[in-house]
C-alpha cells in the first residue's frame, strides 16, 4: 500500500506540559497538523494490517535558495547542491510523527513493525512516501 501526502513533511514535537493549579497536565500543540494529515492518508489507506509489516518512508524535503544559482542561473541547482537532507528535522521525529498517526488507520500499533527503510532526500516538490506491506 502507498501513501503520498503532499508538503513539507512534519517531525513530531516534545510533549508539552501545563500547570492546572497543582497539577501538571499534558497537551498535543500538534493536534490540527495531524488531523490534516490524517484526512490526507485516509483517503489513500486500502488496507488494515492485522500482523507483522515493514515499512519504508521517504521525505522529501525542500530545498534552499543556497542550493540554486544567482541572476540567470537562478532557476537551476548548483553543480555541488546535495541530495541527501542532514538538518533539522531529525529523521527519527519525522517517523514518529508519520507512524503515530497511522495508528489505528494502516495497523493497529506500530509496534507491529518489524522492519524500516527511511531516507530524507531533497526535493524540488516537498512530500512525504510511505509505502506499507505485510511480513508473511
Amino acid at each position: 500500500m502507498d501513501i503520498i501526502i503532499p508538503g513539507k513533511p512534519i517531525a513530531k514535537k516534545r510533549a508539552r506540559f501545563s500547570r492546572r493549579g497543582k497539577y501538571v497536565v499534558t497537551y498535543n500543540d500538534q493536534r490540527k497538523e495531524e488531523e490534516g494529515w490524517i484526512l490526507l492518508a485516509k483517503s489513500q489507506i486500502t488496507d488494515f494490517f492485522k500482523d507483522i509489516v515493514w515499512v519504508t518512508l521517504i521525505f522529501y524535503m525542500p530545498r534552499p535558495k543556497s542550493h540554486y544559482g544567482i541572476g540567470e542561473k537562478s532557476a537551476r541547482l548548483k553543480a555541488n547542491a546535495p541530495i541527501y537532507h542532514t538538518k533539522k528535522p531529525d529523521v527519527d521525529n519525522l517517523v514518529k510523527f508519520c507512524l503515530d498517526c497511522l495508528n489505528g488507520l494502516a495497523w493497529q500499533d506500530d509496534s507491529q513493525i518489524s522492519e524500516m527503510r527511511v531516507r530524507k532526500i531533497y526535493s524540488e516538490e516537498p512530500r512525504t512516501e510511505i509505502t506499507i506491506g505485510e511480513i508473511i
